[in-house]
């Protein structure tokens, strides 16, 4: 009988993700109140941090590697994943409800012939189930769900689940499997990214600027600010959707989900969308003209002014201070 359940961990160019062990945190608790046994799946070539993982309660870590899976081919992953967890014969299996879980997790699920729910937020269990509360109506409300299929997948937001080391088992080990032929349909040949710029999704202090900017010509005032505080741009959907900041920078239901311990929200309304990314910041800082706009209802400290004067202020009042 299936007495497994498995984290599905993630890493680029060649070193874990911290959503990873928030994945490893989640496997390990559920195994403890399902009676199953934790462990891990990480599909790559050279992982420069893998031991790492075995810190965080699984017995036993997967290796899958080779060079032409360095980076993520959804056939490939899909097939090696699934190929592997048939073979453990396993119930549960856990992904990050990132751009690769997300597109992941659903061919599992057509694979392995099991259910999925996707963007888990919390969860709780039942008569020996798990009931996984997810966000329905883009953030408007919360439902429940339970799977009755054998396998089940769950994908969890990420920054929502904080990650929980636990002392090693001396019995914990890595096992490497050389994957000789992957199905490659489809092949990462390159992946490009902005040098010397935070990823807003794993940023401790987030500086995001919204339609109150005016134009993207002075988008160089969020930019300021980010840098006097070693923190990350990040940006309004409707700021993205009009060209004036790369999709990668976008915080919200449909861009990244982030959990800093501050975030400064400068020119931005607070459209529900927006609020569903970034209302689980420990800190919330609010820069508006206008007093009735929504965020100030989540905001820890607001501002209400011309977020083009007040910026260039509070950015020269940081530097003053840290010099």
């Amino acid at each position: 009988m299936p007495n497994k359940i498995l984290g599905i961990l993630e890493q680029r160019e060649g070193k874990l993700k911290k959503v990873s062990f928030e994945v490893l945190s989640v496997v390990s608790n559920l195994a403890s109140r399902l009676n199953l046994e934790p462990e891990a799946i990480i599909v790559g070539n050279e992982i420069e941090n893998l031991d790492e993982a075995l810190n965080y309660g699984v017995g036993k870590i997967f290796h899958l590697k080779n060079e032409n899976l360095a980076n993520y081919s959804p056939s490939g992953y899909a097939d090696v994943i699934s190929e592997q967890a048939k073979e453990l014969n396993t119930n549960y299996l856990v992904f990050p409800n990132t751009a690769l879980g997300r597109d992941l997790a659903p061919r599992i699920s057509v694979r392995l012939n099991g259910g999925c729910i996707v963007d888990c937020i919390s969860y709780e269990i039942s008569n020996g189930e798990v009931i996984a509360t997810r966000p329905v109506y883009a953030g408007k409300a919360l439902i429940d769900v339970k799977l009755k299929s054998d396998i089940k997948i769950i994908t969890i937001r990420p920054n929502v689940f904080k990650p929980q080391k636990k002392e090693k088992s001396s019995t914990a080990s890595i096992i490497v499997k050389d994957i000789q032929s992957p199905n490659l349909k489809t092949r990462t040949i390159e992946i490009k990214k902005s040098e010397g710029k935070l990823d807003v999704a794993e940023a401790d202090i987030i500086v995001s600027g919204g339609r109150g900017l005016k134009g993207p010509e002075n988008f160089y005032l969020v930019e300021n600010l980010a840098e006097s505080l070693g923190a990350a741009v990040g940006a309004s959907r409707a700021v993205v959707d009009a060209g004036w900041r790369p999709h990668n920078e976008q915080v919200g239901q449909t861009g990244k989900t982030v959990s800093p311990s501050l975030y400064i929200a400068c020119g931005i309304s607070g459209a529900i969308q927006h609020l569903a990314g970034m209302s689980s910041s420990k800190y919330i800082v609010a820069i508006n003209k206008d007093k009735e706009a929504p965020i100030f209802n989540i905001a820890d400290y607001g501002i209400a002014g011309d977020v083009l004067e007040i910026l260039p202020k509070l950015t020269e009042e940081i530097k003053q201070i840290k010099s």
